[in-house]
């Protein structure tokens, strides 16, 4: 026997996991590391997603094809243009406007067809069948695709459980909050069956439950999809949210494992700074800086993929962050500073103001790794799950400003449950998280801004305790990605799920 034919038949009796990520930022980033860290455990993984996609992973498929991890990445055809999205919009922050979201989502289903004929041609190296599908819960397609290999198929949920359970009963109980909202003076009302005292507000009870007849359509599609799972692969870790993890199980009825916080994977500095696409400011310029800055010291400012603060809104936060006297790390999208006029020039003096003390990042910014540095002590963050869990797997403070959806929720959760985190007390969300950069609404003004800040990177006995709630918090995410700890023996669980339902299948097909 060849040497070729022994690695053949070796990569027949191995695993072989078929991942399908939402095409947004936020949801790409982790099921990437779900996808190497599935390679790390001997796993065959094909990555299915878009051109446009792949070209903004392009240093970590290099990275893993030097590394020699058993990843390929395959392009699917997204005819946009077919259904009257712009050319090129392959992930939702591309999307020129919001109200392109649902027929974006509703395009999805498009990705099945070139998906199939991609799995008709026979392989050249010996790889065996895909023996387990994991989609973005919106993927609500890949349940025939599933079907059509007899494989399972398992949810990779990006939120946390404790949004996932939150969710869950505002859709149960729609009618009543609803009522009780709309009869509450503030706008708020308990969402009961909760451990934990969590308000939720009209406007997230409106977003979660959207009335539009598409949107409630969509929602029910991708319910349906969602209870025909086989099991349930969460971004989170036990140890953070206990109860809402054996609640949410007993609530689906079937397996929910802990996978993350999947930022933690382990590898080269330069790789894990390319996360989602590369960096749009020199590494070694970048820290550099952070090493000449005192430990704790340094506060992140960060809003995620697609938020787009007002022009007015950014200038207040310029003159906060001033203000407060702490140095500073600001990404700011380079997207709007090239569509608002005067943007860029402003933006510019102000690094002039600030030089020495303050840095500013035009585009995307390798957060993972700031975030992880010894120099940062706090961030600002619009509270998407990802940016959440960044924060707490590497022990810093969040100062809370949520835009939409779930970020309402996640910052209760910061705030309120695990109370390591100080709230901007936004209350109205923004549209989608966009908005109009010459409009001149302003939600945090100046003197809140260096307040809030001052607060979260000082605090007196409360902010000591809330960083030392955060620095254990920070121990467990770690202690749960190590060789037995609780998300580590979730992969395993995973792992060892599909390869028990591989084995039952082989079994059955040997006794017909």
């Amino acid at each position: 026997m060849s040497s070729e034919d022994v690695e053949c038949s070796s990569k027949t009796k191995r695993l072989h996991f078929l991942l399908i990520p939402l095409m947004e930022q936020g949801h790409m980033i982790p099921m990437v590391d779900l996808a190497r860290l599935l390679a790390a455990h001997d796993i065959l993984v094909t990555f299915a997603t878009t051109p446009v996609n792949l070209n903004r992973i392009r240093p970590i498929i290099d990275q893993a094809a030097a590394s020699s991890l058993p990843i390929r990445f395959v392009e699917l055809r997204f005819p946009v243009v077919d259904v009257g999205l712009p050319e090129g919009c392959e992930s939702v922050d591309l999307l020129p406007s919001m109200e392109l979201i649902l027929p974006f989502l509703n395009a999805l289903s498009l990705l099945r067809d070139p998906l199939e004929a991609y799995l008709r041609i026979p392989d050249k190296v010996g790889w065996p069948k895909p023996a387990c599908l994991i989609s973005d819960n919106l993927h609500h397609w890949t349940v025939d695709v599933a079907r059509s290999l007899n494989i399972p198929r398992l949810i990779f949920h990006g939120p946390s459980c404790f949004f996932l359970l939150c969710d869950l009963l505002i859709n149960r109980h729609r009618a009543e909050l609803e009522a009780a909202v709309a009869a509450a003076s503030d706008g708020f009302t308990m969402l009961r069956g909760l451990p934990h005292p969590i308000r939720v507000s009209k406007h997230e009870v409106i977003t979660l439950l959207p009335s539009d007849p598409d949107k409630s359509k969509f929602m029910e599609t991708i319910r349906v999809a969602e209870e025909s799972a086989d099991g349930v692969l969460v971004n989170s870790f036990i140890e953070l949210e206990p109860w809402y993890f054996e609640r949410y199980r007993e609530e689906k009825s079937k397996p929910v494992w802990p996978v993350g916080p999947l930022s933690l994977y382990q590898e080269d500095l330069d790789v894990k700074a390319a996360r989602g696409k590369a960096s749009s400011i020199d590494n070694k310029i970048l820290f550099q800086w952070l090493d000449r800055q005192e430990v704790g010291s340094v506060v992140l400012v960060s809003f995620g993929s697609f938020i787009r603060n007002t022009m007015a809104q950014r200038i207040e936060l310029g003159h906060g962050l001033e203000a407060s006297g702490r140095p500073f790390i600001w990404v700011v999208k380079e997207v709007v500073d090239k569509q608002v006029p005067g943007a860029e020039e402003w933006i510019t003096d102000f690094e002039k103001r600030v030089e020495g003390r303050g840095m500013i990042i035009r585009g995307w910014a390798p957060q993972a790794v700031i975030l992880g540095h010894v120099a940062v002590g706090g961030f600002v963050t619009h509270c998407g799950w990802n940016s959440t869990l960044e924060a707490l797997a590497t022990g810093v403070v969040m100062a809370t400003w949520p835009h939409f959806y779930d970020q309402f929720l996640n910052e209760r959760f910061v705030v309120e449950v695990l109370k390591s985190g100080v709230a901007f007390g936004i209350v109205e969300p923004t549209n989608l998280g966009v908005e109009n950069g010459n409009e001149v609404e302003v939600k945090v003004k100046r003197e809140d801004v260096k307040r809030v800040v001052e607060n979260l990177m000082g605090g007196g006995e409360a902010g000591e305790e809330r960083r030392r709630r955060a620095r254990e918090l920070g121990e467990q995410a770690r202690t749960a990605m190590e060789e037995g700890g609780s998300s580590w023996k979730g992969l395993q669980d995973v792992i060892n799920y599909v390869s028990e339902h591989q084995r039952k299948y082989q079994g059955a097909n040997i006794s017909s």
